[in-house]
């Protein structure tokens, strides 16, 4: 279908009403075939209306659109090419369509950038004649830099500004202009060759001159010329090398070399002093390590510097023990070694909580049987007539002589146990006194004792706990001779009880090495020949390998011994039945078992540690609870102490939870495997106490 043929005055098969027509709205095109557009110095007013007639679009047109048009087709073209056809008259006469839901306005071009104009993007360009925004992001190339360069590029009516911030490009113009650009842009965005420059600094620190430079940098932004400020280089400090990584442009970048350049020169005294605080090495050790170092740092100089004229400068390094702090002296590049080693040594270090079992079971039995007796004179008491008198090598029976130490005693004094008393007689006279001490006894004694030390120390740090008394022991004496000496006594006092010494090395792979030092010792009280008293010791002294958490026997001893007296007169002992009398028989064993046992657990973090302690808090806090709750005798008005709750203790928000793992976990601090505390649970009618060990 031909909508027309132009004339020279107009349109030609179409009445002048159907012209006038400013807006169609329709809901379908009015034309669903192919039309050949032919105008020729229409009014577009007239044009509007037939677009809108053919498209089924609705238009409002500003007053300000005024103007002839001439459009020239040769052949038929549907309604979307007709459409882009009208866009691109609009174009040439300085007018724009911006389509707002189901409007379209048509406004000069001028105006058209201050109106909603539609976003396009990558995937939705728009038409090549519509008036669109469109957001440009760059990669490589700063925004600013392409501003100047674009301008030219865009109609007067067009508008183009630079986002720093997210380094984009605000585009509103024609989406086939807006297409081109982005084209140019695309070749421009792409990232320069060999544009970071490597610059090794020895005098100067690589931080300090960065944060000059920095500095610098920052107080030429002041100008508020966004170009400069995009201009900028970048620069990057790294320690290690004590290097500075330049990106930039060429220019930038030779501008910077030239000062690094004069910054990295040496000082005039040739060294420079550095206060180093540390967090949790001590200053005092670590001075000894770092002098050293420092020796060694300085024979190496020396050596690099065997044909140059300047000797090396020295190094000083002292120790401020109130603030645990290290004061060096030394030129920047030996300086910024020695900081790399405190860094490496100044370190949190874990802890060790270690903890013991000593056991040791006894157990005696002696039994004895057996008869003693003695006799004296009756008629002048001239003393011991006759008799028997056995010793027991354990002590169990006494003599007849402790009964009876004389022979008055036999007559009427002090009788020991199982001791018989009878006299003979002769015409009323007393011619013989005779006393018997019949044995038959059994004893038996058992013991159960059990001791759990434990003590916390960091790795590779001694820890001892004593646990016992000070006993004096006498180690010489000097008696009085003539009255020309003074008497006096010199006395040694030793520690008698428990004594845990350990030194924890924590290994690769959370392996614990322990040098231990264990001991345990008591004070005897069986009755001996000796002068001075006799004090029980067990020792263990050793080097294991134990994983965290794990427990080890360290050692131990499971000891039985047999011991059986007979003792007799010879002759009188042998007979039968009636040698009884003259025999004593004695009859010891004894059983010992005691074992040692150890455990380590890596405490890593204050988590850790608190809830550790919280355990054997909670253990103490329970013992006195029980007390309480029992009561004490005599004093009614009075209430035993007792432990505040350990969060309230601790002023924690309860509740307190125990976990076997740490809740705080970080990517430097991976979380750490909490094996269960000991718990060691003694109670008092199974503890019988063994007064030979005192």
């Amino acid at each position: 279908m031909t909508v027309s043929r132009y004339t020279q005055g107009g349109f030609s098969g179409f009445t002048c009403a159907a012209m006038m027509v400013a807006v169609c709205l329709v809901s379908s095109p009015i034309w669903a075939e192919p039309v050949t557009f032919n105008l020729k110095e229409a009014d577009i007013t007239a044009v509007v209306s037939t677009v809108a007639d053919i498209t089924g679009k609705n238009f409002v047109i500003d007053p300000r659109v005024k103007g002839k048009v001439t459009i020239i087709s040769s052949r038929p073209m549907e309604r979307d090419e007709i459409y882009q056809i009208f866009l691109s008259v609009l174009q040439v006469h300085g007018f724009a369509a911006i389509e707002t839901g189901n409007v379209v306005k048509i406004v000069p071009s001028a105006n058209a950038k201050q109106i909603a104009v539609p976003l396009a993007s990558d995937k939705a360009p728009g038409r090549l004649d519509e008036l669109v925004t469109r957001v440009i992001e760059l990669k490589n190339v700063p925004a600013a830099q392409l501003v100047p360069i674009l301008r030219p590029l865009v109609p007067q009516q067009g508008h183009l500004v630079a986002y720093p911030p997210s380094n984009s490009l605000v585009i509103s113009d024609h989406a086939s202009n807006i297409e081109r650009l982005y084209e140019i842009i695309r070749r421009i965005d792409k990232p320069s060759v060999d544009e970071i420059d490597i610059v090794n600094l020895r005098n100067a620190s690589a931080t300090e001159v960065v944060r000059i430079l920095n500095s610098l940098q920052q107080g030429g932004q002041g100008t508020g010329n966004q170009v400069i400020q995009s201009r900028q280089p970048t620069l990057v400090a790294d320690e290690r090398t004590n290097s500075i990584l330049i990106s930039g442009e060429p220019t930038a970048r030779l501008r910077l070399l030239a000062v690094i350049t004069h910054l990295d020169t040496p000082l005039e005294s040739g060294g420079n002093t550095h206060v180093i605080y540390l967090h949790y090495a001590d200053a005092i050790e670590l001075r000894e390590v770092l002098t050293s170092v420092s020796e060694t740092i300085r024979e190496e100089q020396e050596g690099a510097n065997a044909n140059a004229a300047a000797p090396a400068s020295p190094i000083s390094i002292q120790a401020d023990e109130s603030t645990n702090a290290l004061i060096i002296t030394a030129p920047p590049e030996q300086f910024l070694a020695l900081r790399d080693v405190i860094r490496k040594l100044d370190i949190r270090r874990a802890q060790v909580q270690v903890e013991a079992i000593i056991a040791e079971v006894s157990g005696q039995t002696a039994a004895a049987i057996g008869v003693q007796f003695q006799s004296t004179d009756g008629i002048n008491s001239s003393g011991v007539f006759g008799g028997t008198s056995f010793t027991s090598p354990s002590g169990l029976v006494p003599s007849i002589t402790d009964a009876s130490a004389s022979p008055a005693a036999i007559n009427g004094g002090g009788l020991a146990l199982g001791f018989i008393d009878g006299t003979f007689d002769f015409g009323g006279d007393t011619i013989l006194n005779l006393g018997a001490l019949v044995n038959l006894i059994r004893n038996d004694t058992s013991s159960n004792i059990l001791s759990t030390p434990s003590l916390l120390t960091l790795d590779n740090e001694e820890a001892e706990i004593i646990v016992g008394q000070n006993v004096p022991f006498v180690t010489g004496s000097q008696q009085t001779t003539g009255g020309l000496a003074n008497p006096f006594q010199t006395i040694e006092r030793q520690d008698i009880g428990l004594i845990l010494r350990v030194t924890p090395q924590i290994n690769e792979g959370d392996s614990v090495k322990l040098d231990i030092f264990q001991e345990t010792s008591s004070v005897s009280s069986a009755a001996t020949a000796v002068s001075d008293i006799i004090t029980n010791t067990r020792t263990i002294s050793t080097s294991v390998l134990v994983e965290d958490g794990s427990i080890v026997v360290l050692g131990g001893l499971i000891q039985d011994n047999l011991n059986e007296s007979v003792q007799k007169v010879p002759g009188l002992g042998d007979l039968p039945i009636i040698g009884n009398l003259f025999r004593f028989r004695e009859s010891t064993a004894e059983r010992l078992s005691t074992m040692v046992f150890i455990r380590p657990l890596i405490v890593r973090n204050d988590e850790h540690s608190r809830y550790i302690a919280s355990g054997k808090y909670d253990f103490i806090r329970g013992k006195q609870q029980e007390i309480r709750e029992r009561g004490v005798a005599l004093l009614d008005d009075e209430r035993s102490p007792l432990l505040p709750e350990f969060e309230e203790y601790l002023e924690l928000p309860p509740p307190f939870e125990k976990t076997n793992a740490a809740s705080s976990q970080s990517s430097a601090d991976p979380a750490v495997e909490i094996p269960p505390p000991l718990e060691f649970v003694v109670e008092p009618k199974d503890l019988v106490l063994d007064s030979s060990k005192g």
